[in-house]
């Protein structure tokens, strides 16, 4: 599972959890734009624009789980398990795996409206990287500072919408992830009237009681819809501290903890890592489930002229900072 969002303050943020039960030896990886990204049914990527973010490698491929280009676009997929379909070659369009998907269009995009012209031609095709990874059910949100957008391959065709809240998880498909919010347009921050009796006194026993309602389990529907009310509700300042702080408790609450979500086998589902990107400086922010400090990586520090990407593994070790 996963939960991704887009945040704004002064400058954009953009980033996720990613949620599973076992690890491919996620890195963070910085690809610059002479790396050469072979596409199976495409013309190579041979020039693109520099990519950071996190990946797993495989046979020297960085395979992008989530990533950020230099010019602010931002893309996460994310699992969509029973509902993506994926499609035979097609030749009058542009046939691109998924696991090429995020390269290729924030390797080629500048803006979301970029993208959407891009997605025009895009048949995602059932493709895998190799037959150790086979391909997976996957859907996209695609953000800059201006907007976001979720991109989701399903049995009648690839869809595209809009997404005002900037926020996704899993399943269901995105419009009903929308449509259920409107079951929730009652919730505030602040205290409610009594609208029940006016003539009953009911106390206000406790703060927080505009959100009696919002859900905090563990769900893809109710992370979506706790996510959203967080982001919504969020009040930071502009400085690059508070709003990368702020990015992070919107990611934490809807985190998951290892042994609340049990799937069998003595396994359990937890939040792996969450990141956070700041779109318009190219820093990606990290942090593990055993390592709860904040890492960077400032993709304008590398030589983007290079063809050779550099990786960095992510650190699990809780790092401590001793007072004495």
């Amino acid at each position: 599972m996963c939960t991704a969002v887009s945040f704004k303050t002064k400058d954009h943020y953009f980033g996720r959890n990613f949620d599973f039960d076992f690890s491919y030896g996620e890195q963070a990886v910085i690809t610059p734009r002479e790396f050469e990204f072979k596409l199976r049914e495409l013309p190579a990527l041979k020039k693109h624009y520099a990519l950071v973010g996190i990946a797993a490698i495989f046979d020297d491929v960085p395979l992008y789980y989530d990533a950020v280009n230099e010019y602010g676009l931002g893309m996460a997929g994310l699992n969509f398990e029973g509902n993506a379909v994926f499609n035979e070659i097609d030749p009058n369009m542009d046939n691109v795996a998924p696991y090429e998907f995020i390269p290729y269009i924030l390797g080629q995009c500048k803006t979301v409206a970029e993208a959407r012209v891009l997605l025009e031609k895009v048949n995602l095709v059932n493709l895998a990287f190799s037959d150790n990874l086979p391909v997976a059910s996957l859907h996209w949100i695609i953000a800059d500072k201006d907007e976001s957008i979720v991109v989701e391959p399903l049995a009648d065709g690839l869809k595209i919408y809009d997404d005002p809240v900037g926020v996704l998880t899993n399943n269901p498909t995105f419009d009903r992830q929308l449509f259920n919010l409107n079951n929730y347009r009652g919730l505030s921050a602040k205290t409610p009237e009594n609208t029940f009796d006016p003539n009953t006194d009911l106390d206000v026993y406790s703060r927080g009681m505009g959100t009696l309602g919002l859900p905090g389990d563990l769900t893809s529907s109710s992370r979506f819809v706790k996510a959203a009310f967080t982001r919504a509700h969020s009040v930071c300042d502009d400085d690059e501290n508070s709003s990368v702080s702020q990015f992070f408790h919107i990611l934490g609450s809807v985190a998951q903890q290892k042994g609340c979500c049990d799937v069998g086998n003595d396994e359990y589902e937890y939040t792996i890592y969450s990141n956070c990107y700041n779109t318009k400086t190219g820093v990606m922010y990290y942090r593990t489930y055993y390592n709860s400090q904040l890492t960077a990586l400032d993709l304008r520090k590398a030589d983007l002229d290079s063809d050779k990407y550099v990786a960095f593994p992510l650190i699990e070790t809780q790092q401590i900072n001793h007072l004495n």
